[in-house]
């Protein structure tokens, strides 16, 4: 049997409650500094409160303390380390190796290790490596096929696979990406990715012939695998990430509410092989729906291999959902030929002349005829209409009444001198409570109201999934402030059952070296220390440390993408594409003329950009 994790981003305490609220097993959040999202750290108060709410339903939480990390900080990073370790957070995600230079709680009592998807994760023998230094998981590079994933565990059984099955996608392998840091000084590797992959660009031969001006081609759609859970699991994969930790709790609810009912279908589809990782059951005052939310068109990535149409060269903000074409403009309204209805204050958009995404909002809505509060100029009648935001289901996702419970089993018996109160389920510690009263025989029967008064859980985690009393029991006369009493007393002294707890991987020396090849981000004299006693030769230093001037010399290209926008374009030869007719190489040009220099490495399928002096 294998727990099957759906594991969700916290931009802060709300969002984590949010979550697990929803049926998230286990959520992410930033520690106060060293996460790989610089503008969701959280004070360790915080932290310490949703591992306590996330425990009650044997949910875990994990800290991300994955940037790389300097000389001067490293005294820091390490007191936040032993810190989250205290907390009693389940995981750490690492990407500095200077970390692991901490004498480790290897107990259960003791945090995890994951090796975040920031140490580049893409085969086999990474994750060789990884596991041979104590790393009990892997976040994989998003860009991997379910035949590269299957492959990877196949190799390693033992080690947990941790996968991204939703949000935004970067366009390089992760821990890859030195563009922000030399374009703009923001270091992706520090948190403070500048998203210079959603920029316009022109795309140029090498005789300045412009063959796309002005597109957001290294833009990539959202990743969507709702409907691949199963083959994903089957592959090896035990966790199911959701990026997002700068999203809201609006956006954490309906996602994750969405994959969570997927997951409970697979695992009481095929429960002999799966179960969720965590405990209890989630009541909706909603429904959940993906095309509502936050995305730029969805995209399955390279799960199923290499496929046209995983990026978005229009835009890269939201499009949302479909919601019927323009009619009909008159005066200051417009009608929409669809089946979509709609509410005052609706956020819509469309696609311009210009090719760019143009939005505005409803003012007032009459049936089918639309009243913005400024008509747009670029609006014309047959254009698509999207909805990227939906005030009716915004007020739905917020409508108080999602719930999640523990179904618990009372059983109600008579007991020398007194009755006894036993509560039992998944998810808790079997707990019983026992009290003095004197043995009368009852004048009428009791079942009704020991059933009724054993049945008020409200204000707690639990529900009474079923009620089981003694036929001695039933005959014998107890008040109903005895009954309430045994269920008070009860209620404050059951525990929460020990979350699935997985071993916790013990570093080993393999007996042939498995070093990665490329050794790179390495920032601070102790992660050096570390990859020299490794064995390591070419040790390459973190872009972030180096001078400007030595940024073109760098050895390493600014990105390296799977995406490529030779197949992207319709000219790859290998894959059946049409011959280009431009004259290699070829370049990007940014608006405000800076160039970068494409590299396509047919032999792995990669296209690389490089700066250009």
């Amino acid at each position: 049997m294998r727990q099957l994790e759906l594991l969700a981003p916290a931009k802060n305490l709300e969002c984590g409650i949010a979550a697990i609220d929803c049926g998230a097993d286990a959520v992410y959040i930033g520690a106060p500094k060293f996460g790989a999202r610089a503008a969701a750290g959280n004070s360790f108060d915080d932290i310490s409160q949703l591992t306590a709410y996330a425990h009650q339903f044997g949910a875990k939480v994990y800290v991300t303390l994955n940037t790389i990390i300097y000389d001067s900080e490293l005294d820091e990073a390490k007191a936040t380390f032993k810190t989250i370790n205290e907390i009693g957070v389940d995981a750490v995600l690492v990407q500095d190796m200077a970390l692991l230079s901490l004498p480790l709680d290897r107990t259960e009592n003791g945090a995890a290790l994951h090796a975040s998807t920031q140490t580049d994760n893409r085969n086999k023998e990474k994750v060789a490596w990884l596991k041979s230094l104590g790393f009990s998981r892997v976040v994989l590079a998003r860009e991997l096929s379910l035949r590269e994933i299957s492959e990877i565990h196949t190799a390693h059984p033992d080690v947990e696979l941790e996968a991204f099955v939703h949000g935004a996608l970067c366009v390089s392998y992760s821990g890859a990406c030195y563009a922000s840091q030399y374009c703009f000084d923001r270091s992706a590797n520090r948190g403070e990715c500048a998203q210079f992959c959603r920029m316009k660009f022109d795309l140029l031969d090498a005789d300045d012939t412009v063959i796309e001006e002005q597109r957001h081609l290294l833009s990539l759609k959202d990743l969507c695998q709702i409907d691949r859970l199963e083959q994903m699991a089957d592959a090896g994969v035990v966790s199911f990430k959701i990026e997002g930790r700068l999203k809201d709790s609006s956006y954490v609810k309906n996602v994750v509410a969405a994959y969570s009912q997927r997951l409970d279908a697979l695992c009481q589809r095929r429960p002999d092989e799966y179960e969720r990782a965590s405990y209890g059951r989630v009541r909706y005052a909603f429904e959940p729906n993906l095309k509502k939310t936050f995305n730029r068109g969805y995209t399955h990535y390279f799960l199923d291999e290499r496929k046209s149409d995983i990026f978005s060269p229009d835009t890269p903000k939201a499009i949302g959902e479909f919601v019927g074409k323009v009619k009909e403009i008159r005066g200051r309204s417009f009608n929409v030929a669809g089946m979509a209805s709609f509410a005052n204050g609706d956020g819509l958009c469309f696609i311009n002349d210009r090719k760019e995404l143009e939005g505005f909002r409803v003012n007032r809505v009459e049936g089918n005829r639309l009243f913005p509060l400024t008509l747009p100029a670029g609006l014309r009648p047959g254009m698509a209409l999207y909805r990227n935001n939906d005030e009716a289901f915004e007020k739905e996702l917020n409508r108080p009444g999602t719930e999640r419970k523990l179904p618990i089993i009372l059983r109600f018996a008579a007991i020398e001198g007194g009755f006894c109160l036993e509560a039992s389920g998944r998810g808790i510690e079997r707990t019983s409570v026992e009290t003095l009263f004197e043995h009368q025989q009852a004048q009428k029967p009791q079942r009704d109201n020991i059933i009724r008064q054993l049945s008020k859980w409200g204000g707690t985690i639990y529900e009474v999934e079923q009620i089981d009393i003694a036929p001695e029991a039933e005959s014998l006369f107890i008040p109903s402030s005895v009954i309430s009493g045994l269920r008070q007393n009860l209620a404050e002294k059951i525990q929460p059952a020990k979350a699935h707890n997985n071993e916790k991987s013990q570093p080993m020396k393999p007996s042939v070296p498995v070093m990665p090849v490329d050794v790179k981000n390495v920032a601070n004299e102790e992660a050096r220390r570390f990859y020299e006693e490794q064995g390591a030769k070419d040790i390459l230093s973190a872009f972030e440390i180096m001078p400007k001037v030595d940024y073109e010399d760098y050895a390493l290209p600014l990105m390296q993408c799977r995406h490529c926008l030779r197949y992207s374009l319709g000219y790859c030869v290998k894959r059946g594409g049409r011959r280009p007719l431009w004259k290699e190489p070829l370049r990007l040009r940014l608006g405000d003329g800076r160039q970068f220099r494409l590299e396509f490495d047919c032999k792995h399928c990669q296209m690389n950009l490089w700066p250009m002096k």
